[in-house]
């Protein structure tokens, strides 16, 4: 979007934005920055990096760009284009161009925020000149980052030989929400929670209905829904103790007293420990082994840890006497929503929306653990309610009705397809659908099996191919299962099908990957490399989706 006169700016250098997002967290700090910047006078534009033409760099006068990481370390996915053609060697020289970014990323994950630190050094040896330094943002460093772009843009606007008419307007905010979002989700009313996995299953999967009808709230298929969770207390309890701190302690959070106990149960992460809560424990207890931890660069050695090791954990084994209140709080990362695929056609479902949701629950260090969401819900009956909102998800929404669509997903990560299907049936959908799911136990875990049938049976659904990982003395997964149909996979993509993949970051998901490149090579008689080319144009095509988590 265009945001302000350009008209009455001109002889003020022009601002463009762009934004890298496939959870939406960027493209609202974007598209919010170029307001912003607009509302003080200067010529903005905010972009997605999508579609955005990358020659333009050489025209490009002031350059703001919001970018997150995913995966190992990698761009998202619709900005994949973009960041190989800077990054190659036909990049032009960008001596006139100043730049800033601004890195979003999560510090648990080993590659925090690699995608904008990757761009921000290429885009100064491509002779750009920063406008400030780079900023990077943890998950719940939002606030950081929209200070740091309103301080940048406060300085373009000083900068500017004369103010234009626009600036006597008010300044817009830069961290306006949408009506119904994280800071103002929904009631939402459960009016189905049943749990869908078989007697005997290793898991437990529910089906969580919820009643959006009249809430304002809408989604498309491929959306997710977040749930604004709450630690329970006896883990709120748990950690007080190993403290010793009292639950009736006096603490500030933005600027509101309340007691510690409400504030950790609310507000605060207390279960899972980041690196910033290493290097402050390491100095309020002067451990010698934290500090170490804290600044060993070996970044994976530290994630490794920290899976092995929660809050509980670390204050427990390296205590801290006369602890205050507010300087233990200081180093623990803000509560942060959960999001799930959305597993239904809105139209389909009268407005409402369904979620798939296995129970996090397994033994560390002695005691069990449990999702913040997920370990709470089978205590939620019908009627009560949950606090959600609608995290928009574009880059995997469904393609044209005569477009074939490929569906691959492990476990819970089949939801999204539900809603696919769902929708593409009530629509009467002519392009051919075809879903490869896998799971542990064909007995206990296939997830929407008479559902599946039924659309198999009215045409909803081209083909199923269900692969379970446990059921045979060899393990077979879904990436198996990928190779072992290559032929026809690589025919369904020359026939224009979108490839869609759902599931688990780490193992799943780069499992698919390498086994859609093998797949490519042996049915479409290519070298490794000329198949890595093709699957990479796929996703730089918008044809190859992923949802990962």
């Amino acid at each position: 979007p265009i945001y302000g006169d350009l008209t009455a700016a001109r002889g003020v250098r022009m601002l463009t934005v762009l934004y890298a997002s496939e959870t939406g967290t960027g493209i609202e700090m974007g598209e919010a920055a170029a307001a912003y910047a607009a509302s003080l006078g200067l010529a903005a534009m905010a972009v997605d990096v999508e579609d955005y033409e990358p020659a333009r760099l050489t025209d490009e006068e002031d350059l703001l760009v919001v970018t997150s990481t995913h995966g190992e370390g990698d761009p998202p996915q619709p900005a994949l284009g973009f960041f190989e053609f800077v990054a190659g060697g036909a990049a032009p020289r960008l001596e006139t161009l100043r730049f800033a970014v601004l890195a979003l990323g999560d510090s648990t994950y080993e590659f925090f925020c690699r995608a904008g630190r990757t761009l921000d050094a290429r885009l100064a040896e491509l002779g750009a000149t920063r406008l400030a330094p780079r900023i990077d943002c943890d998950v719940d460093q939002l606030r950081d980052g929209r200070a740091w772009a309103r301080a940048v843009i406060d300085g373009l606007a000083a900068a500017a030989p004369s103010p234009a008419p626009v600036a006597a307007r008010p300044a817009a905010a830069i961290d306006v929400a949408d009506a119904h979002g994280e800071a103002n989700p929904v009631a939402a009313e459960i009016v189905g929670n049943v749990v869908i996995t078989g007697p005997g299953s290793s898991k437990e999967t529910r089906h969580l209905a919820l009643r959006l009808g009249g809430s304002g709230l809408a989604y498309e298929p491929g959306d997710a829904l977040g749930i604004v969770g709450r630690n329970d207390r006896r883990v709120v309890d748990a950690l007080l103790a190993a403290t010793d701190l009292v639950g009736a302690a006096a603490v500030t959070v933005d600027g509101r007293p309340m007691p510690l106990a409400v504030a950790l149960e609310r507000h605060f992460e207390i279960c899972g420990a980041t690196p910033r809560f290493i290097a402050h424990w390491a100095a309020l207890s002067g451990a010698a082994a934290l500090k170490a931890l804290a600044e060993d660069a070996d970044a994976a050695a530290r994630v490794g840890w920290l899976r092995a090791h929660h809050v509980i954990d670390i204050v427990r084994d390296f205590p801290v006497a006369g602890l205050d209140a507010q300087s233990f709080v200081a180093g623990l990362r803000r509560l942060q929503p959960r999001l799930y695929s959305i597993a239904s056609s809105a139209a389909a479902q009268h407005g409402d929306a369904h979620l798939t949701i296995t129970t996090v629950r397994y033994a560390l260090n002695g005691s069990e653990r449990r999702g913040v969401v997920s370990g709470a819900l089978g205590a939620l009956a019908e009627g009560a309610t949950l606090p959600v909102y609608v995290r928009p998800t574009p880059h995997f929404h469904l393609p044209a009705d005569d477009v074939p669509i490929i569906m691959i997903g492990a476990g819970t990560g089949v939801a999204p397809y539900r809603g696919f299907v769902q929708e593409r049936q009530l629509r009467g959908a002519s392009g051919r659908s075809w879903l490869i799911f896998g799971d542990r136990n064909s007995r206990t875990d296939f997830l929407y099996r008479d559902e599946w049938q039924a659309h198999r049976r009215a045409d909803g659904l081209s083909l199923i191919d269900a692969v379970f990982s446990r059921d045979g003395a060899r393990k077979t997964y879904v990436q198996d299962r990928v190779r072992e149909r290559g032929k026809d996979l690589y025919a369904w993509l020359q026939d224009g099908a979108h490839l869609y993949v759902c599931g688990d970051a780490e193992g799943m998901a780069p499992g698919v990957h390498q086994a859609l490149i093998d797949a490519v090579a042996t049915a479409g008689q290519l070298g490794a490399e000329a198949a890595a080319d093709y699957v990479f144009g796929l996703q730089k095509t918008g044809r190859y989706h992923k949802d990962v988590y």
